[in-house]
C-alpha cells in the first residue's frame, strides 16, 4: 500500500518533465512547497500532531513572509503564531531561570573579585547562559514546519523520478531530453541515486546526467555571455537571440527556483 501510495508522485513528475523549462524537478517542488503553505493555515489548523510540530518549529522567515501574503484573512496564522509564541515563551524563560542566580551573582562582582575565577580558567556564567541561550535561537531560527514538510515531500519524488528513470524507458527519453537541472536538483538526484539504484545503473544514470548537465550548463552560460555583449554599444543593432532572460534563468539554474520575472 505504501509503494503505491508513493507511487503517486509519478503523475506530477511526468507532467513536470513534459514542460518546457530549466529544471523539471523545480516545478515539482515549487507545488509541493504551495502545497504545504496552504496546508498550513488550512487543514492542518484541525490536525492536532502538526499543530504540535508547528508550536516547536515554526517556520523560516522565508515562510512566515509566504503565510503572511497567501490569504487576506489572517487568523488562521494568527491562531498558528499564538500558540508557537506561547510555548517558545515558555522554554526560553525556562533555560534563563536556570542561569538567574548565577547571571545575579556574576553581576554583582567587582573586577577583583572575578579575577581569581578567570586566572583559574573557569567558565563564567554568562558565558555559559549565552552559550545555552543561543544554541535554543538559532535551534529556532533554523526550523520550519513548511521546509520539514516539503522537504519530506520532496526526497520522496526525487526517489521516484530515479524509480522512473530505472523502470520506464519512455520517461528515460523525456529526462535525456530536457534541458537538464538547477544544480541543487543535480545534487539531490546523485546523493540518492547510490540507494535507488544497482552501482551499474548508478554508472549509466552518472553519464547520462553529466552528459546532459554539461551540456545545458554551457547552453545557458552561452545565453548569458550573449546578454552581457549586447551592452557594448557596438552590438547595439544586433540580435538579442535568446538572452533577454537569460539572468533569471541562470539564477535558477545554480540555485533552484526563486520566483523571478
Amino acid at each position: 500500500m505504501r509503494r503505491i501510495k508513493e507511487r503517486i508522485y509519478t503523475i506530477p513528475i511526468n507532467e513536470a518533465f513534459d514542460q518546457d523549462v530549466e529544471c523539471p524537478l523545480c516545478i515539482c517542488e515549487d507545488k509541493l512547497e504551495n502545497d504545504a503553505l496552504e496546508y498550513a493555515v488550512g487543514p492542518a489548523m484541525m490536525e492536532p500532531d502538526f499543530r504540535i510540530e508547528t508550536n516547536k518549529n515554526g517556520f523560516c522567515k522565508n515562510h512566515f513572509a509566504r503565510l503572511y501574503a497567501l490569504k487576506q484573512e489572517k487568523l488562521p496564522l494568527a491562531l498558528v503564531i499564538d500558540t508557537h509564541l506561547n510555548e517558545q515563551i515558555k522554554e526560553i524563560e525556562t533555560i534563563f531561570n536556570k542561569h538567574r542566580s548565577e547571571l545575579k551573582a556574576l553581576s554583582s562582582k567587582g573586577v577583583l573579585e572575578a579575577i581569581p575565577d578567570r586566572i583559574k580558567g573557569k567558565s563564567n556564567s554568562a558565558a555559559k547562559a549565552a552559550a545555552k541561550l543561543i544554541d535554543k535561537l538559532r535551534e529556532l531560527k533554523n526550523s520550519c514546519s513548511v521546509c520539514n514538510k516539503m522537504n519530506n515531500n520532496m526526497d520522496k519524488l526525487i526517489e521516484n523520478t530515479l524509480y522512473l528513470y530505472d523502470k520506464e524507458p519512455e520517461f528515460k527519453k523525456k529526462f535525456q531530453n530536457t534541458k537538464g537541472f538547477c544544480l541543487k536538483h543535480v545534487e539531490d538526484m546523485i546523493d540518492k541515486s547510490g540507494k535507488a539504484l544497482s552501482p551499474e545503473k548508478q554508472a549509466q544514470f552518472l553519464i547520462d546526467l553529466f552528459d546532459l548537465e554539461i551540456k545545458e550548463l554551457k547552453r545557458i552560460n552561452e545565453d548569458i555571455h550573449h546578454f552581457t555583449l549586447m551592452f557594448d554599444y557596438r552590438n547595439a543593432e544586433s540580435d538579442w537571440k535568446n538572452s533577454r532572460d537569460a539572468v533569471p534563468r541562470s539564477i535558477e539554474k545554480i540555485c533552484g527556483s526563486s520566483n523571478l520575472k
